[in-house]
This record gives structure tokens, C-alpha cells and sequence, in this order.
């Protein structure tokens, strides 16, 4: 199990959780499997007694050795468009159950879409049936925020979606998503709140999803070479999973219903500056080719002063120990 430097003040942050039935869709996923860590972590170092429900259409053999002989965590294999009704002492929804994939959303566009919509529909009718229910969290996406090239995006943001094209896929339903969750929320009086991820990198992620840095790392460790397909003019920012976790969390437990919260780091890099720290790390036999196949220039940073100046959250591992921690996980479980 991963530890957790919390301080005093985020554990006591903490203790409305004590005692209480938390529910996670896509529980076996990246998100999902960091805050069962989290979670898990509370139980065991601070006596937290919360009973964990995790849903998911698959698992993994990570997912699976980490609730293994865990008699405070329940696993339900199905859908969550199938889910007829939640177990009636939840007290906390977290829904996660989506991939940020493009290659997903690319080869079966009407059912990813579907996924997103119905299966968001689906938890937000079985939160209607809960009496003990505290708080509703929607995992959206920091996509919503459309055709922005920002190092400094807001909650209040919004650029286009153009509907033209299949890359609209993904951002369009995660922004019915929001709206259809809001609407709950406005006619049942849903207790709901809304975080919009941006980039990650850490352990348990997939260096083959289709993102530059884990590719870069599965390359530098696997083949010595990194390959920059554009010009590495790109500026992104990457939140190491551990603050991830911490940060949904006190959301959670903390957040405003019907309020947005970005969620990542505000530390912007570009995808050169990514790819030579990456060598410096693994070494310097690592060689780095610009292939200068587009001239992109884009910016696609989260301005997060509002999670910050509301819940006192803060950036703990900085971009060098994001990769440090990394390039060394995946160096003993990837290879």
C-alpha cells in the first residue's frame, strides 16, 4: 500500500468519512484505484472503519491484489448503465466511471457516448433512493472547456466544441454529464459537485494509453530513445497521483454543492522540458528525436486558485518528484 504524507489538518478534514459507506464506479480504474489506496489507507492507519462499495465492468490484476482479503471493501462487477439500485447506507458517491481514452471514444463514438450519459443518469437515480446520502461527486473532465489555448484556465472558461468532429466525442458528453447532473441537483435538490481532471502521471497508470509523457517514459525505459512527433512546443502540467487522491477527497468531504473545481497542477512544462528531465532521470544513454510532424503550440494548464484559496489544497510533489516517483514504479512493475 502507498503512504500517504497527510498532515494533521487533512485528517481531520477527514473525519466526517469515519464510519461511513463510500461508493466508487469505475473503482478499478486509474482514479479509482488511487482513492481505494486513500481510503484503504485511512482504514487501516486511522482507525476510519469506512465500508468501500466498487463498481466496474473489469478489473486488473493491480485492482485485484490491492482489495484482495479486504473485508472492508465490496466489489460489483457490472456496468453502471446495469445497476438497478445502490446499497441503502451510502452516505458517498464518487462517479468515475469513464476513460479519458480518445481511442475509445474514436472507434465506438455512440456507446462510449452512451456510457457517459446513461451511465450518469443511471447513478443519479439511485442517489434519489438514499436516505443517508451527504454528497454526490462527478468526475467530469478538464476537456469540457473546449478550443481554450490557456496556461491559465478558470472554472468560468469555456471555449468551442466543434460537433463537426469525432474528437468532440468525449468532451461533449462529459459536458451533458455536468449539465445533467446540475439539473438533478436543481430538481431533487442533489447534493452535487463537479471536478474537472487535467493530466496525470504515476503508478498503476497505462504507459501505452496515448498521452506524450507516458510514452515517453515507456520508451526511454524500453527502447532508450524518446520520439517528440510535433516540435515539443506543447505546454501541459502533470499532478502526481497522491495529491490527486488527497485533493478528490477533501472535495468530497468539503466542497461547495454546485460548485467546480479544477483539478491538477498549475505548473505548466513543455513537452521537451518533459522529455530531457525524463533522460536526466533514466539516464543519458536516452536519446531524444524532434520529429517536427505539426507545429503545435498549445496550452492546456488548469488555473486551480479557487480549490486552493476555498479548501487550502496545494501542490505537495512537485514535477520532478512526479517523475522521479514514476520513472522508478514503472521501472520495477512495467518492464
Amino acid at each position: 500500500m502507498f503512504l500517504f504524507n497527510l498532515t494533521e489538518n487533512e485528517i481531520s478534514n477527514f473525519n466526517t468519512l469515519k464510519n461511513k459507506e463510500i461508493l466508487i464506479t469505475g473503482g478499478s480504474g486509474f482514479i479509482g484505484i488511487w482513492l481505494t489506496h486513500l481510503l484503504l489507507y485511512l482504514n487501516d492507519k486511522q482507525s476510519f472503519n469506512i465500508k468501500l462499495y466498487l463498481i466496474a465492468r473489469n478489473t486488473t490484476i493491480e485492482f485485484e491484489r490491492i482489495i484482495a482479503n479486504r473485508n472492508d471493501v465490496v466489489f460489483i462487477q457490472s456496468d453502471i448503465r446495469n445497476i438497478r439500485e445502490f446499497p441503502k447506507e451510502i452516505s458517498y458517491i464518487i462517479h468515475a466511471a469513464t476513460s479519458p481514452d480518445n481511442r475509445i471514444y474514436m472507434s465506438n463514438p455512440v456507446e462510449s457516448m452512451d456510457i457517459i450519459a446513461a451511465g450518469t443518469k443511471n447513478v443519479l437515480e439511485n442517489t434519489l433512493h438514499l436516505e443517508k446520502l451527504e454528497k454526490v461527486l462527478n468526475l467530469s473532465s478538464g476537456q469540457i472547456y473546449g478550443a481554450i489555448n490557456s496556461h491559465n484556465i478558470k472554472e468560468d472558461d469555456f471555449g468551442k466544441l466543434n460537433s463537426n468532429s469525432i474528437t468532440a466525442i468525449y468532451p461533449e458528453a462529459k459536458r451533458y454529464a455536468e449539465t445533467l447532473t446540475n439539473a438533478y441537483r436543481s430538481l431533487h435538490k442533489l447534493p452535487t459537485i463537479q471536478v474537472r481532471p487535467f493530466s496525470f502521471i504515476g503508478p498503476f497508470m497505462d504507459l501505452n494509453k496515448p498521452w506524450a509523457v507516458n510514452n515517453f517514459i515507456r520508451d526511454a525505459l524500453k527502447f532508450k530513445n524518446i520520439r517528440i512527433l510535433g516540435n515539443g512546443k506543447p505546454i501541459r502540467s502533470y499532478m502526481y497521483p497522491t495529491d490527486m487522491a488527497v485533493w478528490i477527497l477533501t472535495i468530497l468531504v468539503q466542497g461547495k454543492v454546485g460548485s467546480a473545481y479544477n483539478l491538477g497542477s498549475d505548473v505548466g512544462i513543455s513537452l521537451e522540458e518533459v522529455a530531457l528531465k525524463i533522460k536526466d532521470i533514466v539516464g543519458s544513454s536516452v536519446n531524444i528525436d524532434i520529429l517536427n510532424m505539426n507545429d503545435s503550440c498549445s496550452e492546456f494548464v488548469p488555473n486551480i486558485d479557487h480549490v486552493k484559496q476555498e479548501l487550502g489544497l496545494n501542490i505537495t510533489v512537485d514535477i520532478d518528484e512526479t517523475l522521479r516517483k514514476s520513472i522508478n514504479w514503472f521501472g520495477e512493475n512495467f518492464l
